[in-house]
C-alpha cells in the first residue's frame, strides 16, 4: 500500500527523469563496465554495444522530454514504456540466442535488468492511462 501512496505523489513528468537516469546507467554498465568484463558475462561485445546505444537513445528521450516539459506527456510516456518493452524482448531474444555462452552472473544482470524495466514500464503505463490514480 506505501508504494501506491508514494507512486501518486510523484509528478508524472518526473517518470520521463527516473526512466532517463536507468537509461543513462543501463547505457554505463552495458557500454563500458559489461564489455571489460565480457567474459565473466559470456554476452558478446557487438551485442552489448548495440544494446548500451539503444539504451543510450532511450535515455536521451527521456531527459529530452523531462527537460522540455512537454505538454501530451501521456503520449510520450506511452512510447517510453513501449520502447523499454521493445528493449526487454531485444535482451531475451539475445540471452535466449546466447544461452550456453552466457554465465551465472550474467543471466542474473540481464534478467534483473528486465525485471526492473519492465515493472517501470508498467507503472509508465499506468501512469499514462490513469494519471495519478495508480493501483500497484
Amino acid at each position: 500500500m506505501r508504494t501506491k501512496s508514494m507512486i501518486n505523489k510523484i509528478n508524472p513528468r518526473h517518470f520521463f527523469l527516473i526512466d532517463g537516469l536507468g537509461a543513462l546507467l543501463s547505457t554505463f554498465l552495458l557500454g563500458f563496465v559489461l564489455v571489460k568484463w565480457q567474459d565473466a558475462i559470456g554476452m558478446p561485445t557487438s551485442r552489448l554495444y548495440l544494446l548500451a546505444t539503444i539504451a543510450a537513445v532511450f535515455c536521451l528521450y527521456s531527459l529530452c522530454c523531462f527537460f522540455s516539459g512537454v505538454k501530451n506527456w501521456r503520449r510520450y510516456l506511452r512510447i517510453i514504456a513501449v520502447s523499454n518493452l521493445a528493449y526487454c524482448v531485444l535482451t531475451t531474444g539475445f540471452m535466449m540466442y546466447e544461452y550456453a555462452n552466457l554465465t551465472a552472473l550474467g543471466m542474473l544482470y540481464f534478467v534483473s535488468e528486465i525485471i526492473i524495466i519492465v515493472t517501470l514500464a508498467i507503472i509508465e503505463l499506468r501512469i499514462a492511462k490513469f494519471g495519478r490514480k495508480v493501483a500497484v
